[in-house]
């Protein structure tokens, strides 16, 4: 079951990689516009907003990725905590901003964070 977890832990930091791509790298360019459904003008308007949000991100994916290098205890410790945070994150995203962030960001960390639990 570690393994499980471990991957699954592995998989959320792989998300949030690509949403900092996104939200900082891409945000203007059509593939950003079309993941987040805005407009080249609005893009543009609130490149920095994003790019904020995506260094948000960023810090997600360090501590993700800090859970799976560390050692127990700490590895569990670390792991839970910043997957809770990351489903915390997911849930207020799919209340204020769109209810697909719910499967895209929530769900994953909601699996990871029970199959770190159970391997506990």
């Amino acid at each position: 079951m570690h393994a499980v977890a471990q991957v699954l832990v592995a998989v959320v930091a792989l998300i949030h990689v690509y949403v900092v791509l996104l939200e900082m790298v891409l945000w203007t360019t059509p593939r950003g516009r079309a993941a987040f459904g805005t407009t080249k003008e609005f893009a543009e308007q609130t490149k920095a907003l994003a790019g904020n949000q995506g260094l948000y991100n960023g810090f997600l994916v360090a501590g993700l990725v800090w859970g799976l290098l560390a050692a127990d205890p700490i590895q569990w410790q670390v792991q839970t905590f910043f997957l809770v945070c990351v489903a915390i994150a997911g849930l207020y995203g799919a209340l204020t901003v769109s209810r697909r962030i719910l499967l895209v960001q929530t769900v994953p960390a909601v699996l990871a964070l029970a199959a770190v639990l159970l391997a506990r």
